[in-house]
């Protein structure tokens, strides 16, 4: 089996998930490869299960990794299905899920060529950020009035071909931070509770920490609901190896989804190792 990655991630080693997965399959008699995407010498007819996991420079070339998992998954078994990965790669996903009832973080979507009107709709902090990034890449938080600097961060990503988010930003992201909850094989695992990502006064295009103050968590029941709902408003009803659900308070305090990570999620084995057989023993049972 093949666990995928990036060329990045490869040189970095900051998935910590990686090498603890790669080791605990290797002793379970299973063998394992850690290849790149877009290794073009990457034979993926010769794995029975192709299973992505930091492919986080995706977002940067989502047309072609798109196309890159279709051809996969024409070739073996890729988990997640290519199905999820085109309809997950694109945060458009967040109005499926909304017009299926499931409390979602207020949106509104500009393409490239669509009129950019912020001072009369965006009332208090907001966020700016694409449809398509992963670590918070081209992602913003501003305050009431600074439209303009939220219209000249949007055009930037308008001329670069991508769709804007526009979302309120939710307090209480500062006081209960956003709590990830990781399903593996359709059973939820564990969660982590992280701290807020954007901070004042950082640019765009300045680099972020995706991940700060991380912590276990034991979720709610009401988060849990959500999770749930979430999930199951995945369309198709795909059978999924992993997923995580990103979920933050509205303003009633009340738990709503930020994201839905089906393609590439951290998994935060390193904070919940007791987690790792079970990751195994599905990654084992998908390749059977």
């Amino acid at each position: 089996m093949a666990l995928v990655t990036s060329r990045p991630q490869l040189e970095t080693g900051l998935d910590r998930d990686l090498p603890e997965l790669a080791r605990s399959l290797g002793a379970a008699d299973a063998d394992v490869t850690t290849v790149s995407w877009d290794d073009p010498e990457a034979d993926w007819e010769r794995f029975d299960l192709v299973v992505i996991r930091s492919a986080w420079d995706y977002s940067e070339r989502v047309a072609e990794f798109v196309a890159w998992a279709g051809r996969v998954a024409r070739l073996t078994v890729l988990a997640n299905p290519a199905s999820v990965v085109r309809w997950n790669t694109d945060k458009r996903y967040l109005a499926d899920l909304a017009a299926a009832g499931v409390p979602v973080v207020p949106t509104r979507y500009l393409a490239p060529g669509d009129p950019v009107e912020l001072s009369e709709s965006d009332d208090g902090e907001f966020v700016v950020k694409p449809t398509a990034g992963a670590g918070a890449r081209y992602a913003a938080r501003y305050e009431k009035g600074e439209y303009e600097a939220a219209a000249a961060h949007i055009e930037r990503m308008h001329g670069e071909g991508l769709t804007a988010m526009v979302q309120p930003y939710m307090p209480g992201i500062d006081e209960t931070g956003e709590r990830a909850l990781v399903h593996v094989g359709g059973r939820f695992l564990h969660a982590v509770q992280k701290g807020a990502v954007l901070a004042p006064d950082t640019a765009y295009d300045d680099e972020k920490m995706p991940h700060p103050d991380l912590r276990p968590w034991q979720p709610t029941a009401a988060e849990l609901d959500v999770a749930e709902r979430a999930l199951a408003a995945v369309p198709g009803s795909p059978e999924l190896l992993y997923a995580r659900v990103d979920l933050v308070d509205d303003a009633d305090g009340a738990p709503c989804v930020m994201e839905l990570e089906l393609v590439e999620p951290n998994l935060f084995l390193d904070l919940h190792g007791a987690s790792l057989p079970a990751v195994t023993q599905e990654i084992l049972t998908a390749a059977s």
